[in-house]
């Protein structure tokens, strides 16, 4: 059995930082998406600080970021480290099986007994060294084994954002669980059925697989995306290999990695952790993470003052003074461009509010 730091020496990162982060809009934009922005207000993005997590274990010529093209300097700009080579561009959005498969091939191509780690880059975990040894059970595990390992959130509110993992009952507990089925994001009804049964996590969207493993996998359930992508690996690690990405990838199948492969492979498991976790995918989930007033409101920015208002997160960056009064569980973001005021209990509409208008 290998030591874990001989496992580590063939462990690789892949961090996704291509998504538009519409539902964080009007902070997040299509030019400087969530991901880049220093949300938090404590002056590093959120990409940031996923590299700087996951730099403890693995040093950062082994770290890829996998980003939109329009992107590249926006990553070069946070993280001025990493070597050029190592942000792989996608040319086109086609959700996150392409983008998982692409980086397989790639992390293959250097090294045949590749593991690696597929994370967002726009999470916020709290209990960092738990998280680390998890991440580090998980590779240990797959290295013996060919197996797909995910992270799994003990739910603690029947959330509708998240998609979740469902277990047996009977193993629950366990410190690697078999996977029964995963659940894409459900209704409030049934994500709170999900919480009184026990036996469902919340999907964090963090996978550990290994590269040859992974890459059979697509073979088998999704065959055209690895036939497509892989149908010149000499490419791979040359200078022609963004040229022929540019040229195959917009003609991927666009589905998630959770459709490709998730659903229908019967080797996944899921690790319990209790990290601190939570993905920052919406204005109530940074309310939720955020420290808050007597009142429950959450303010980021200096010039904002409050009379009678509870329940609220409220983000302006503005010079001018912000004054409000008699606001209850509301979301207000005030842009240089554009002022989101909108109800909290609605949040999961913005997305769709934003396509609407045309902005992103």
């Amino acid at each position: 059995m290998a030591s874990i730091e001989e496992i580590l020496e063939n462990s690789y990162i892949s961090i996704m930082a291509g998504g538009v982060g519409s539902r964080f809009w009007p902070s997040s934009t299509t030019n400087k998406p969530k991901q880049f922005l220093d949300i938090l207000g404590i002056g590093k993005s959120l990409l940031r600080l996923t590299f700087e997590r996951f730099n403890k274990i693995i040093p950062s010529e082994r770290i890829f970021i996998v980003t939109n093209e329009i992107y590249r300097d926006l990553v070069m700009k946070d993280l001025p480290e990493l070597a050029p080579e190592n942000i792989l561009c996608e040319p086109s959005r086609n959700n996150t099986g392409p983008c998982v498969a692409y980086t397989a091939l790639k992390l293959q191509s250097i090294n045949k007994e590749a593991l690696f780690v597929t994370a967002p880059s726009d999470h916020v975990i709290l209990k960092e060294e738990e998280f680390l040894d998890k991440i580090k059970s998980a590779l240990t595990y797959i290295s013996e084994n060919n197996a797909i390992v995910t992270l799994g959130i003990q739910p603690t509110r029947p959330n509708t954002g998240y998609g979740y993992i469902e277990v047996a009952p009977e193993n629950k507990t366990d410190d690697l669980i078999k996977v029964t089925q995963f659940k894409e994001k459900p209704d409030a009804v049934t994500a709170q059925q999900y919480l009184d049964a026990g036996n469902y996590f919340w999907n964090a969207g963090i996978f550990i697989w290994k590269a040859g493993d992974l890459i059979k996998s697509f073979q088998k359930n999704a065959p055209q995306i690895v036939e497509i992508l892989g149908s010149d690996l000499s490419k791979f690690g040359t200078t022609e290999e963004q040229a022929f990405i540019n040229e195959v990838y917009p003609s991927t199948p666009s589905i998630s990695v959770d459709y490709a492969i998730l659903e229908k492979a019967e080797n996944v498991f899921t690790i319990p952790a209790d990290i601190g976790w939570s993905d920052l995918g919406t204005w109530n989930s940074l309310h939720e993470y955020m420290d808050k007033d007597q009142n429950q409101t959450a303010t980021i920015g200096s010039n904002t003052f409050l009379m009678d208002t509870s329940n609220c997160i409220i983000r302006s960056d503005s010079e001018k003074i912000v004054v409000i009064k008699g606001l209850s569980n509301y979301i207000v973001v005030d842009e240089a461009d554009a002022l989101l005021i909108y109800p909290k209990e609605d949040e999961q509409e913005i997305k769709q509010v934003v396509k609407q208008i045309g902005i992103l």
